[in-house]
């Protein structure tokens, strides 16, 4: 009879996988019963799309440009012509003096000045070498340097068509170099092509580690967690059902997001959807072990959702999102390599626009797959010691 009743205790494998199944479609529909939680599971990962696929760019574009052509030639309004062409600078105003141009950068009027000395057009016929002044309003370092870029090249391609001309200034000579540039993977360097994936694991993130975070909490405020603890359920079975959720709504979120970047934003998608399916399952398990670790640590929804935002706001500035990870000190470069956000921007960025393989991003699995071996079986060690 305690034979029997012990075998009963402990369970078959398969009551376990039913009380966990159990467990998960109770959380479902406590989730979708919520208005509330149906409408952030679904709106805000399309709205932030929206916004970062829109807003967050640094391309420039009718970049506001002031003329001091002091020249007044067929050549020094051909140069303005050529920065114009492109549709990343748009003349706001012209003048001859070079104080009206300290005075436009001065109060903001415009965020760029070409400054063309006399004889521009004459030192150009005569292949000395022609100089003309770009200045730029530095306030905004970003766009100040990505106009700057965009002007160089520019006129770089300017004078490379132009070529230098011959000793008798009637026809250009070939030109002595034939410099010819191209980016691949984005010919068109268009920033929403790099920002919108990105945006499908910070998401990712946002959803699973907030929502993770706040479940135990949550049963644990409204005084369900004992009756839980009090139930057939295992610790391990109780984490499982609590976390299963929560990663199929992130990857409903994924492939909705990714729809969304090729049918909306027209983003170029040259890699495998397996791939991508198989990076994000193991991107989401650091990210559930570190939901699941605020949780356990947390007496309140509101100190684990002051937690989770302590939390995130380092793992976006750190993951190459933002800024690039070469540009950090190299003590912030080391750092980023902890941070499982930092590889999987790499893994989603290289799939969309590289069409890379496994072969090439081995690295980054084979990091997430450490840090999801270090992190969860931790948090599962806290939530187990929580919940006995």
């Amino acid at each position: 009879m305690s034979a029997a009743l012990s075998r009963r205790r402990a369970g078959a494998p398969g009551d376990g996988l039913a009380r966990v199944a159990e467990l998960v479609r109770k959380e479902f529909r406590q989730i979708l019963r919520n208005p509330r939680m149906r409408t952030f599971l679904l709106g805000p990962p399309i709205g932030q799309l929206l916004i970062f696929g829109y807003a967050v760019s640094t391309d420039v574009h009718h970049t506001r440009l002031f003329v001091v052509d002091q020249d007044q030639t067929s050549a020094s309004r051909a140069v303005v012509d050529a920065l114009t062409a492109s549709g990343v600078f748009r003349v706001v105003g012209r003048s001859e003096r070079p104080g009206d141009l300290v005075d436009v950068l001065d109060h903001g009027r415009a965020v760029a000045a070409i400054e063309i000395p006399p004889g521009f057009g004459r030192r150009l016929g005569e292949g000395a070498g022609a100089e003309a002044q770009l200045l730029f309003d530095g306030t905004n370092s970003n766009q100040a340097l990505v106009a700057r870029g965009y002007a160089e090249r520019i006129l770089r391609s300017y004078g490379a068509r132009l070529g230098p001309l011959s000793s008798s200034g009637a026809a250009p000579a070939a030109a002595a170099i034939d410099l010819r540039e191209r980016a691949w993977f984005n010919p068109s360097l268009e920033s929403r092509d790099y920002n919108v994936p990105g945006v499908v694991g910070m998401i990712i993130l946002l959803v699973c580690f907030l929502l993770t975070s706040l479940a135990v909490v949550r049963e644990r405020e409204l005084g369900t967690l004992e009756q839980l603890m009090v139930s057939p359920l295992r610790p391990f079975e109780l984490m499982a059902g609590k976390t299963i959720p929560f990663a199929l709504i992130g990857l409903v979120d994924l492939a909705l997001i990714t729809t969304v970047a090729l049918a909306w934003f027209h983003v170029p998608f040259r890699g495998s959807p397996l791939l991508l399916l198989l990076g994000s399952v193991i991107f989401l398990i650091p990210v559930l072990g570190l939901g699941l670790l605020v949780s356990t640590i947390s007496a309140t929804q509101q100190e684990a959702f002051l937690t989770t935002f302590l939390v995130i706001m380092p793992t976006m500035l750190l993951s190459g999102f933002m800024f690039p990870v070469r540009s950090m000190p190299p003590l912030f470069q080391w750092l980023t390599l902890l941070n499982p956000l930092r590889h999987y921007l790499e893994i989603v960025r290289a799939i969309f626009l590289k069409g890379a393989g496994l072969d090439a991003l081995w690295p980054q699995f084979l990091a997430l797959l450490v840090m999801a071996a270090g992190i969860l079986p931790f948090a599962a060690r806290r939530f187990h010691k929580t919940v006995s």
